[in-house]
């Protein structure tokens, strides 16, 4: 073993016996340890709690929404089933189903409110999306052609005071010309079911009724407003989709999730990036913390640094001394903070009860966010970045106080000993 790293584990080992200065620099050790042990764990816990959302999230989304959406330039796609069939040759598209989408108004006992009703075919609805997954009450094939059975969001079932077998009124904005007026279309829909995605967005202003019953109200006879589809892949949604239009013969327009909601993931994507820049000054703080460290272990240590040298150490090897104490430091603190944030952050499902039965108060509320505890998703590729920024950051703080360390003056330092 080189005398470098024998003689840097010495210094980064207190001695028992260590008086005064030491064993503040012992100190000052340990508050670098735990510091960056702190931080990494930190940012683990936070960054896997910002994935867990992410997933949920985009999970909730797509369950309801399509991965690729293909509709007509500006009007009703008419051929909707060689669309479908064109769309099903690609190999990475597992299914497709046909919808219609229109506004409408829905009224039940002197309450009214606005929605977007969603004309779907149960059966291939079923492939695309999830909705018989978040089915509150009654079933999604309840919806059969001819009998106006709708399916309400949960909150707006709960707008409208509605239950299974209500009767609600649909108000068409498409009106009857007349030659006293032009009446709005309206048509009484039976509730056959109630889904609550956990979006609030579809809780609240969504309904579903059979695709038949839709083109019939909205007088679309064969027509529909597109085409839904499901990949195997969603993280691939805009390459395929950029391949389909390419290959289908029927005019038509595509977009996919990415395009769709791409504010919202980027706001996500923007809050992850800047709660990683910000707890990442816990980790450069530690650093600081190391860099004094160094500095007085330096300052402490200028004799034997002076003997060293006129034994015939090159300052290179001075330097690689305190490079290598400091490194130490950081190592231990991020090897702890690792597996002290990995722990804590796959163990939420325990820790944030245990908290709440501890203090008394509510740190995760179900009926806020929808979700019924605190998702974490621990992501390798995570750790390993936090873990290498971190002792990137450890390394660059030694530098200083080692090259300081080598620049002793053997001469000066030994005057006065």
């Amino acid at each position: 073993m080189r005398y470098e790293i024998l003689v840097g584990l010495r210094y980064t080992r207190s001695r028992k016996r260590a008086q005064g200065r030491n064993r503040f620099i012992s100190f000052i050790s340990l508050v670098s340890m735990l510091g960056t042990a702190l931080g990494v764990a930190a940012l683990i816990v936070v960054l896997s709690v910002m994935n867990g959302f992410q997933e949920e999230l985009r999970t909730r989304i797509l369950g309801v929404a399509s991965h690729i959406q293909v509709t007509g330039h500006g009007e009703d796609l008419a051929a909707w089933q060689q669309v479908a069939d064109q769309t099903l040759r690609h190999p990475a598209v597992i299914a497709a189903a046909p919808y219609v989408q229109e506004q409408a108004m829905l009224t039940f006992d002197q309450t009214v409110r606005g929605t977007i009703v969603r004309g779907v075919l149960p059966a291939d609805e079923d492939r695309v999306a999830d909705f018989s997954r978040y089915m509150q009450s009654g079933r999604l094939d309840a919806l059969e052609a001819g009998r106006f059975g709708i399916v309400l969001g949960r909150d707006l079932a709960y707008a409208l005071r509605v239950r299974l077998g209500d009767k609600v009124a649909l108000i068409a904005p498409q009106g009857l010309v007349t030659p006293a007026a032009v009446l709005p279309r309206v048509k009484q829909f039976e509730v056959v079911g109630v889904f609550e995605a956990g979006m609030q967005e579809y809780d609240t202003a969504l309904a579903l009724v059979h695709m038949q019953d839709a083109q019939v109200l909205y007088r679309m006879e064969d027509r529909v407003s597109g085409v839904r589809l499901k990949v195997a892949d969603l993280f691939a949604a805009p390459r395929i989709a950029r391949e389909l239009a390419a290959t289908l013969d029927v005019p038509a327009a595509l977009t996919d999730w990415t395009r769709s909601h791409a504010n919202f993931f980027r706001a996500v994507a923007l809050e992850k990036t800047m709660m990683t820049i910000i707890l990442s000054l816990i980790v450069a703080v530690a650093a600081f913390n190391i860099v004094s460290t160094l500095v007085m272990a330096v300052q402490e240590k200028h004799a034997d640094i002076a003997i060293l040298r006129t034994l015939g150490a090159r300052p290179g090897s001075v330097m690689a001394i305190f490079v290598l104490q400091g490194a130490i430091i950081g190592i231990v603190g991020l090897i702890a903070g690792a597996i002290g944030g990995v722990v804590l952050a796959t163990n939420l499902d325990v820790v944030i009860p245990a908290l709440e039965a501890l203090t008394g108060a509510t740190l995760w509320n179900k009926e806020i966010y929808y979700i019924k505890e605190l998702p974490s998703k621990v992501l390798a590729a995570d750790v390993a970045g936090i873990v290498s920024l971190s002792f990137v950051l450890t390394l660059i703080a030694t530098l200083y106080p080692s090259w300081r360390a080598a620049r002793v003056n053997p001469a000066e330092a030994l005057r006065y000993e």
